[in-house]
């Protein structure tokens, strides 16, 4: 048996019973992070672009749209909530491989589970067990990239592989159709990172979580693929990466899990930077540190290539990529949210002012993940922040309180404070909900106007 049917009788032969509570706990925070994330985004007008496209194609109503009171077929339903749930680049990373691990695999999950009234229980073991697909796959090919393989998204090629073992899972796969599954989902897999800084990046995390549920749904029907998606010498694996070991993608199955390598992002914006805020936020209580008395500030990183990021983002979108601009807004407003992430905070000529003191160099004698912010004073003082583990990581990571405080600061965008606070209650109480279409229920915003009517909106978000 090869890797690709051995990781395929794991995903839907492994017992729920047998996942560890932690592991559980860790999915329902993960959960509670989507929801809020997602919740947040179904406000912006360009969902509705898609939503209108599945308005006017039509479709069975069998699975919700997070937010936006519409149903629609299940592909649908994972590829608009996939969307919502990596729109702002809040959503969770696995810190090994950098994938962003849930915004694939829950909306697969919530298609697949709504279609089949899955328990709460069930959903949380199918996400458990998809993290493991996808980020299992991931860690083989993320330190062996082929030269080209870079370009690629891995949170999109990599998630299509756990959307399909989650909604496999739910479906009622057997093994042998589960690493068909795998062969359709991986002949899908896609996303290039040209398309970084528009609409299409959150549109990678939607279309691997469709084409992970149409791949389970094909395999479910009879429809055939390769039973050796990932070691044949044709496969995924074999054109993504070079001199890699597959094994690792199989090894202690269900004694080593995934899940405690996701982290929940505390700032809107990859985590590279994540880092060179939590340090911003430090200087800002140094004695002397204010805008005017600061010189410079210079912060390092062990790999950093200009070229990828922009001193001066025209954009919201843009700003979310660029580190001085994340530096920038930390040490003004000592946040890094949604709202310091706006067309409005990009073009604020005082956040302009404070980029241009700002330098990042790459410094390849720090560890993996360390930084480091010098801020050279006027007064001719110097203050050195050593951020050893951002805020969010794995070794430092956010508690259940900070991530309830995350999701309520998100979801009230889009819900009544009464409906937020059941929403969350169910959410950690998932384990004991009978059907998951009771909890779907609690995402939309009732009558309260907020809702999809099919009219095409011109989207606030830029396209490029």
């Amino acid at each position: 048996m090869g890797p690709t049917e051995k990781l395929a009788r794991f995903v839907v032969e492994y017992p729920a019973e047998e996942i560890p509570d932690s592991i559980y706990h860790l999915g329902k925070r993960c959960l509670i992070n989507f929801l809020g994330v997602s919740l947040h985004a179904s406000r912006d007008p360009s969902v509705d672009i898609l939503l209108n496209l599945f308005h006017e194609e039509g479709g069975a109503a069998r699975a919700s749209v997070i937010g936006k009171n519409f149903r629609t077929n299940l592909q649908n339903s994972a590829m608009a909530n996939g969307y919502l749930g990596h729109f702002l680049d809040y959503d969770d990373t696995h810190y090994l491989n950098m994938i962003h691990a849930s915004s694939p695999i829950f909306p697969a999950c919530l298609a697949a589970g709504e279609a089949v009234g899955a328990g709460g229980r069930e959903l949380l073991a199918a996400y458990a067990l998809g993290i493991e697909a996808a980020c299992r796959i991931g860690s083989v090919i993320a330190p062996n990239y082929r030269e080209t393989a870079s370009y690629w998204h891995i949170t999109s090629v990599c998630g299509v592989f756990g959307a399909a073992a989650a909604a496999g899972r739910l479906l009622g796969l057997t093994p042998e159709a589960m690493a068909f599954a795998f062969g359709i989902a991986g002949t899908q897999a896609s996303g290039l990172r040209q398309v970084f800084g528009s609409m299409c990046k959150p549109f990678h995390t939607g279309h691997a979580a469709k084409s992970g549920v149409l791949a389970a749904l094909l395999a479910g029907g009879g429809f055939t693929s390769t039973n050796n998606i990932l070691e044949g010498k044709r496969g995924f694996v074999a054109v993504m990466a070079k001199d890699y070991d597959l094994e690792k993608a199989v090894a202690d199955l269900g004694e080593r899990w995934e899940l405690p390598l996701v982290g929940i992002k505390p700032y809107a914006c990859g985590v590279g930077k994540h880092g060179l805020i939590d340090a911003m936020i430090a200087l800002r209580s140094k004695d002397g540190v204010t805008l005017e008395n600061i010189e410079s500030i210079t912060g390092a990183v062990r790999a950093f290539k200009s070229a990828e990021t922009l001193r001066h983002p025209t954009t919201g979108v843009q700003a979310s990529f660029s580190y001085h601009h994340s530096m920038a807004v930390a040490l003004v407003d000592g946040a890094a949210f949604p709202a310091q992430y706006s067309d409005e905070k990009a073009g604020d000529p005082l956040i302009a002012s404070v980029r241009d003191r700002i330098d990042v160099v790459a410094d390849p004698s720090l560890a993996r993940g360390v930084i480091t912010a010098t801020a050279v004073l006027k007064d001719g003082r110097t203050y050195k922040e050593v951020v050893e583990h951002p805020t969010g990581s794995p070794e430092r990571p956010m508690s259940d309180a900070q991530v309830e405080a995350k999701f309520r600061a998100l979801a009230l965008e889009a819900l009544s404070k009464q409906q937020a606070e059941k929403l969350l209650g169910a959410a950690w109480g998932l384990e004991k909900v009978a059907d998951i279409r009771d909890v779907l229920g609690l995402t939309s915003s009732g009558s309260d106007g907020k809702v999809f009517t099919g009219e095409f909106r011109e989207s606030t978000r830029p396209t490029a």
